[in-house]
This record gives C-alpha cells, sequence and structure tokens, in this order.
C-alpha cells in the first residue's frame, strides 16, 4: 500500500478511534499520527493471532487501523494517568 493511502487510511482510523475512544481535544494531525501508528500496531497484532494484516484500503484493513488506534489511545490515557 502506498504512502498516500497509509495517510487516509490512518486519518479515517484514528478519527474514528478518536470518537470512540473520546477526542480529548487532539487535532486531527495528531489523530491522523495516531491512526498511523495504530494501523501499524493493529496489524501486527492480527498477524500475531493469525487473522492476517492490513492488506489493503477495505473494510477488514480499515477496522484492524481502528482497533490498533483504539489500543494504542487506551494505552497513552493509562500512561497519561499515571503521571
Amino acid at each position: 500500500m502506498n504512502i498516500i493511502l497509509w495517510i487516509a487510511l490512518g486519518a479515517l482510523a484514528g478519527w474514528i478511534a478518536g470518537l470512540i475512544m473520546g477526542n480529548g481535544g487532539r487535532s486531527w494531525i495528531v489523530n491522523m499520527v495516531i491512526g498511523v501508528l495504530g494501523a501499524a500496531l493493529g496489524g501486527y497484532v492480527a498477524t500475531l493471532a493469525g487473522l492476517g494484516g492490513i492488506s489493503g484500503f477495505n473494510l477488514y484493513s480499515l477496522l484492524v487501523a481502528v482497533a490498533g488506534a483504539c489500543l494504542l489511545l487506551a494505552i497513552f490515557n493509562l500512561i497519561r494517568r499515571a503521571l
């Protein structure tokens, strides 16, 4: 998948994950970064679980990216509360 699709998928996944987890005043750029990193994390976890990673710009990849972004936001929120 080329970089433009990664950014588009990340932006969409970050926005959806922000809505699910509570945006908390984050900008769309931060949501995009969280979405791209979450897509990488979600793809890695899905591959380890035997479900296959992100394979393109499709619904399955979006769901994996959103799940990874939600996981990343949950970890971020736990760390932020602990400090």
